[in-house]
């Protein structure tokens, strides 16, 4: 049994009957939405045409939602419905990120994800989903797909059918019968200040999707003409998690490798200082998780009841073990257990890479955010990993064990990491390739929303000036560490720009 939908956009009149009795059927709160109607006209006058689109979720055969979910709040059960379970969600918006179909929304009355689940309740007594049984025109068709002689099977095989965005591998059960190709794609049409019978919500978090005037995307002659906004899950505490998450991975890196390799003697209070860095950081990237929930009391259960498939669980249990390897490597050397903390150190470096990298295969289960999944985006947490451990020794001062040697080193990690940096950021994001996703968002950082606070921010401030500052005179403190402190508020400008400009981007 796989139970599916097909919209026969033949039929559909765009009348808002299957929203009406969606949000009546399941209690809907105002502002959110499980089932809504796209209108987008096409044409020039007098030749234009309104093309209905019925949206909602797509019930995936493999459902990204489902396997980012970190406590098992989203589950496809046997039949192929895509359901939740509000009662074991802790509203870490994961879900929304992995949708490439804008169909999860966090319910303003109970602060948990929600979606269309196919009125499962309905489903289980022999009822069909309250949008078919109202639509007037019968242009919404649910079935199990499995079953040869049902309607929704006949139609699959008689009628040629579209999806929405089939390159994200999801493998939707929702079918267009004409589908209009300029709805279907999000990025397509035209997006006004205003629709036909609302002005566009602009009070959304984080201010909903970003729809410029001279997209290069947009299809001419195309104007969405009613839709509705859907939210940026995440804010402000993301990019300043990646970025603390960057400082406290890596600060004894440079030293340790310097010093396995004889170049660098050991320090006693250099070592305290620096795992003192890597613990209070990664407390507070914990922290800045642990608040961005909108269910914060439910946290324990991403350690205690976790979805093994989740990345966002598997780094969870990542930041709790580095965070237990720091405490004990720091007791040692405060204690002087020298044998105890030579043993610890590796250990402890390798779990700080695993924090510093796991955030990669976390972004690559959002499957609705296509600037996060590259090849380049493990190596680049490496790399900025790298660029935040040599920062903060450059800020390190002589008191607290700053020789020449470790201002040499810092300086040497600090110029080695801004290059590799600036060529991946030139690759990912200015000569950005691939999907329209991706090359939408990439150009929301160049050309958009972001451009100042990334050419100015990110690589002026944060790459050219460290660099000109270490070619003038790296071996005087001063300038050493104001090249540190650049290149660490340039890294915090990048990290909020990707984050959310790809937030940035329409998936509906």
């Amino acid at each position: 049994m796989k139970y599916g939908f097909i919209i026969d956009n033949r039929k559909c009149i765009g009348c808002h009957a299957c929203s009406v009795a969606c949000k009546t059927e399941n209690h809907v709160p105002l502002g959110v939405n499980r089932t809504w109607v796209k209108y987008v006209e096409k044409g020039r006058f007098p030749r234009v045409r309104r093309h209905f689109q019925v949206t909602r979720c797509n019930h995936c055969e493999d459902p990204p939602c489902v396997e980012i979910c970190p406590v098992t709040a989203m589950f496809r059960r046997p039949d192929g419905i895509v359901d939740f379970d509000s009662g074991r969600c802790i509203g870490c918006k994961a879900c929304m990120q992995a949708c490439p179909y804008d169909a999860i929304y966090i319910d303003p009355e109970n602060d948990t994800a929600a979606k269309c689940n196919y009125c499962a309740h309905r489903v289980e007594v022999g009822l069909e989903p309250a949008c078919v049984i109202v639509c007037p025109e019968q242009a919404i068709v649910a079935g199990d797909l499995d079953h040869p002689q049902s309607r929704i099977a006949q139609l699959l095989r008689e009628q040629t059918v579209r999806v929405r965005r089939p390159e994200a591998g999801t493998r939707p059960k929702l079918y267009y019968i004409d589908g209009e190709p300029s709805a279907l794609v999000p990025t397509a049409a035209r997006h006004e200040a205003f629709y036909l019978w609302s002005e566009r919500n602009q009070k959304l978090h984080g201010g909903g999707a970003d729809y410029p005037a001279d997209s290069p995307f947009a299809q001419p002659d195309v104007l969405a003409a009613y839709d509705v906004g859907h939210e940026r899950p995440w804010g402000w505490r993301v990019p300043a998690y990646l970025w603390t998450k960057s400082i406290g991975s890596a600060p004894l890196m440079l030293p340790a490798l310097a010093g396995a390799l004889g170049s660098l003697a050991a320090s006693r209070v250099r070592d305290e200082l620096l795992t003192l860095v890597a613990l209070a950081f990664t407390t507070v990237t914990a922290l800045l998780l642990i608040t961005d929930l909108t269910r914060p009391e439910r946290f324990l259960r991403i350690l205690l009841t976790p979805q093994p498939r989740s990345w966002l669980a598997r780094g969870g249990f990542v930041l709790a073990g580095y965070s237990t390897l720091c405490g004990i490597f720091l007791l040692a050397r405060y204690f002087d257990w020298r044998a105890a903390a030579s043993v610890l150190l590796w250990p402890m470096l390798a779990a700080g890479l695993g924090t510093a990298v796991y955030t990669a295969f976390l972004f690559a289960q959002c499957k609705g955010r296509d600037l996060w999944r590259t090849k380049l985006l493990a190596p680049h947490l490496i790399v900025q990993a790298g660029l935040a451990g040599a920062g903060v020794l450059a800020c390190l001062p002589s008191v607290w064990g700053a020789t020449g040697r470790t201002r040499a080193l810092a300086a040497w990690g600090l110029g080695g990491c801004l290059g590799l940096h600036a060529l991946i950021v030139l690759e990912e994001i200015v000569l950005r390739r691939g999907s329209e996703n991706a090359c939408y968002a990439a150009r929301l950082i160049t050309k958009g929303r972001y451009r100042s606070l990334f050419w100015v921010g990110s690589m002026l401030a944060g790459v050219a000036l460290p660099g000109l500052l270490l070619a003038s005179d790296a071996s005087n403190s001063i300038v050493l560490a104001l090249a540190g402190v650049l290149a660490l508020a340039g890294l915090l400008a990048f990290e909020w720009c990707v984050v959310m400009a790809a937030q940035g981007v329409p998936n509906s």
